[in-house]
């Protein structure tokens, strides 16, 4: 009997690829991930917070498929402003500003260091699941003595595919329509930005830049 411990992170994680921005799990369904910006509801009048209720109600009501909202908070990474402070300094001919700089300096890094200073994004993952019978139309063909070479095969998973984004695109544009009615930004991640996502839950460790989408 094989030790579970042999196995790797790549055995317990469901995602089989990424592709042209979308994520193929390996039970053959699908997931586009859209990341969302934050609204300072607490700022807004009565009138406003009322509004968004309402667009994020009729949002929720009008889909008819599920959707996930994730948020991701993590310890905010001052090290790159603190390099750019440092190249500041050195480009500092006046004594003066150079005392100046060195105490803003230490001021961020004593502020920083004594407060728990977090991030947060939003995330809206929608999921597609093809069709139980999209999946066997080879075999179909099999059992009537219709052969499928491997171009076949191959051209029909590929034609599949983009079915399936075809639909999986109709419901986030249903997410994004509904959710820049109620005041957000959204934006769909693309291949390397959910890589780079992924990673970064499988490895809360590493402290990298945060995710920028163009």
């Amino acid at each position: 009997m094989a030790s579970t411990s042999s196995k790797t992170t790549q055995d317990f994680v469901p995602i089989k690829e990424v592709r042209d921005g979308i994520v193929v799990l390996k039970d053959g369904s699908m997931r586009s991930i859209i990341m969302a910006s934050s609204l300072n509801f607490a700022l807004k009048s009565a009138d406003e917070q009322n509004s968004i209720i309402f667009q994020f109600q009729n949002f929720l009501n009008s889909l008819d498929f599920s959707v996930q909202i994730v948020v991701q908070s993590k310890k905010l990474d001052i090290r790159p402003y603190i390099a750019l402070l440092e190249d500041r300094y050195k480009e500092q001919v006046g004594e003066l500003m150079k005392i100046q700089t060195r105490e803003y300096i230490e001021f961020i890094k004593a502020f920083t260091e004594s407060s728990n200073i977090m991030t947060k994004s939003f995330f809206i993952v929608i999921p597609y699941s093809p069709s139980v019978l999209q999946g066997k139309k080879s075999v179909i063909g099999n059992v009537f003595g219709k052969k499928t070479d491997s171009k076949d095969m191959a051209k029909e998973k590929v034609e599949d595919f983009e079915e399936n984004r075809s639909q999986l695109e109709q419901r986030m544009s249903v997410v994004e329509q509904g959710l820049v009615r109620c005041g957000v930004r959204v934006v769909q991640l693309g291949t390397e930005e959910i890589v780079e996502l992924f990673y970064k839950i499988f490895n809360p460790g590493d402290l990298e830049k945060p995710i920028q989408v163009n």
